[in-house]
């Protein structure tokens, strides 16, 4: 037999041998076991996801030996890690008689809670110990978050005045009668980063009267100080206050100062209203 014939059949027979590693059957649902979402589905912020998937082309030792290590991690648009690194491995015997079986990889991925809406990915990384092969893949979800505009100085976006404490949607009208409750919800972003994404911001509400009298300021800042592996991208502030019956009607507003204490950085706006 020809040197070169002898060559082709040996290379034939390692690559039967050692099939590429591959990553297969990938599977991301919103529940342990349930049936997979699709491309199109969109998970929320805080959301859990549940991924499966199996590993394929893996090499056996003549002892029926497998050994595989694998590692799952998130990533925003930008390829900033949402989480830290899963890292497994996987060492068993197979059997002739297990054709079918193939190392499954399985672990949660908790998303933070206030990142933004968009495309994502699961970076899925696989090495054939044994074999001194490797594979990855990327494997995309989508995310519909709360809107933030970015600033890169202390910043209030998204003020919006509210009928009630749990109302869902902003009021059409900031516009309210002697007596009722007023209600107002905003983000706070632009502020800086400490050690491990510590953050150190409060904020104060007030109340001025149309001749822009205070009227009532709020007891004590509201904090948050807080540390997190995903940058934290924008702090939810709230704030309300009963109108008294005797109200006269006029614009009135909410003002709100905000100091970062990492960035040693301050913001103040009023807000306008009306009792009529």
């Amino acid at each position: 037999m020809r040197p070169v014939v002898i060559l082709l059949l040996l290379f034939v027979l390692f690559c039967a041998f050692f099939a590429a590693l591959e990553i297969v059957r990938v599977s991301i649902v919103t529940s342990d076991g349930g049936p997979p979402e699709p491309a199109s589905y969109e998970f929320m912020p805080g959301e859990t996801l549940y991924l499966t998937c199996r590993i394929a082309g893996f090499s056996k030792t003549a002892e029926e030996k497998v050994h595989v290590a694998y590692s799952v991690q998130a990533f925003d648009p930008k390829g900033v890690p949402l989480t830290e690194i899963y890292k497994n491995d996987l060492q068993t015997e197979v059997t002739a008689q297990d054709k079918e079986w193939m190392p499954k990889i399985a672990t949660e991925v908790q998303l933070p809670p206030l990142i933004g809406g968009g495309k994502y990915k699961l970076t899925i990384k696989a090495e054939d110990v044994f074999a001194k092969t490797n594979t990855s893949l990327d494997v995309p979800f989508l995310v519909r978050g709360h809107e933030v505009p970015a600033s890169d100085t202390l910043a209030v976006r998204n003020f919006h005045f509210f009928r009630s404490e749990d109302a869902t949607e902003p009021a059409e009208k900031a516009a309210y009668k002697p007596g009722d409750a007023v209600w107002a919800r905003f983000d706070i972003t632009g502020f800086k980063y400490g050690e491990k994404n510590h953050i150190d911001v409060n904020y104060v509400t007030m109340v001025y009267s149309p001749s822009g009298k205070l009227l009532w300021t709020q007891p004590e800042p509201a904090t948050d100080q807080s540390e997190s592996f995903y940058p934290k991208r924008y702090v939810q502030a709230s704030m309300g206050i009963n109108l008294l019956k005797d109200t006269k009607p006029g614009e009135f507003s909410i003002g709100v100062k905000v100091t970062d204490n990492v960035g040693k950085q301050t913001f103040e706006e009023k807000y306008k209203f009306t009792v009529e």
